[in-house]
């Protein structure tokens, strides 16, 4: 699943790209990937339809487009992404099988919107309706990484009293924004703490120095444009390069890259962990 460094790649090329594109047609090739108005691909069309994109936006894994009237939310799921398309590409490439929605201006550009796995969702957000009224996982979401509010001072207080592996907190969405098995993997390397250690055992020192080892690696893969494993691909189908520079994460049994002890590779609340045995303690 796209993380926060590769929802943030995306965001940037759609920010580029699409500012101003103003919606002259649409296309919905797949109802269920409309979560609203729930499986209604007509109401979304009419809703898209003559709209100019302002402005985008990334909360957490959440992606939105501030319109002249309304917003478009977009959660990208485990393989949604988006393939920006000049005029004449766009009439020369018809959509494949997994193509979910299309968006055209008048000048024929092409934003297409791919999803192999089906999960990703879209949401018309109304103008006179908050944003979390209607995409409603974000009034779950903790603060972003980034944020001030995100300090030693904050995790002490969540953790106080957990008993969950700290790999297992900086996956929950609630605690921070945006994290997932990667960059929890890697920033935990960073901060030489074992992901199986009970968050409540953390003292202030160790979590200041996790707070700002996960900022950044997040810093560092935005930069290389994310990760890409799988499916990932920026708005011009563009691998990201954070996987090659990768500490620790898909790297079970190879030699650490700063001691050469084997990383090790275990399972915590149905999720793989990779950790160094000898730089994490």
């Amino acid at each position: 699943m796209p993380e926060l460094p590769e929802v943030e790649t995306v965001r940037r090329g759609l920010e580029q790209q699409t500012t101003g594109f103003q919606i002259a047609r649409v296309v919905v090739h797949r109802a269920r990937a409309i979560a609203a108005p729930r499986q209604d691909p007509a109401g979304f069309i009419s809703a898209l339809e003559g709209r100019r994109v302002q402005q985008w936006q990334r909360r957490g894994k959440y992606l939105v487009a501030a319109l002249d009237q309304g917003h478009w939310g977009v959660h990208l799921r485990m393989t949604g992404q988006f393939l920006w398309l000049e005029a004449d590409r766009s009439a020369a490439h018809p959509p494949c099988r997994h193509t979910r929605v299309q968006l055209w201006n008048s000048s024929g550009q092409e934003l297409r919107f791919i999803d192999t796995r089906s999960f990703a969702e879209l949401w018309w957000v109304p103008p006179e309706q908050p944003l979390e009224a209607v995409i409603t996982g974000l009034q779950r979401l903790g603060p972003e990484p980034f944020d001030a509010a995100f300090n030693a001072t904050y995790l002490k207080q969540k953790l106080r009293a957990s008993s969950r592996p700290i790999k297992s907190a900086l996956l929950d969405q609630a605690l921070v924004a945006g994290v997932g098995n990667i960059y929890a993997d890697e920033s935990l390397f960073a901060a030489g703490i074992r992901p199986q250690t009970p968050s409540r055992r953390l003292s202030r020192e160790r979590l200041a120095k996790l707070q700002s080892a996960l900022v950044q690696v997040l810093e560092q893969s935005i930069g290389a444009g994310g990760t890409t494993f799988s499916d990932f691909r920026d708005l011009t189908g563009t691998n990201g390069h954070y996987g090659g520079m990768a500490w620790v994460y898909r790297r079970g049994g190879q030699p650490c890259r700063r001691c050469g002890t084997p990383i090790e590779r275990t399972t915590l609340g149905g999720r793989s962990s990779h950790w160094c045995p000898s730089c994490q303690h």
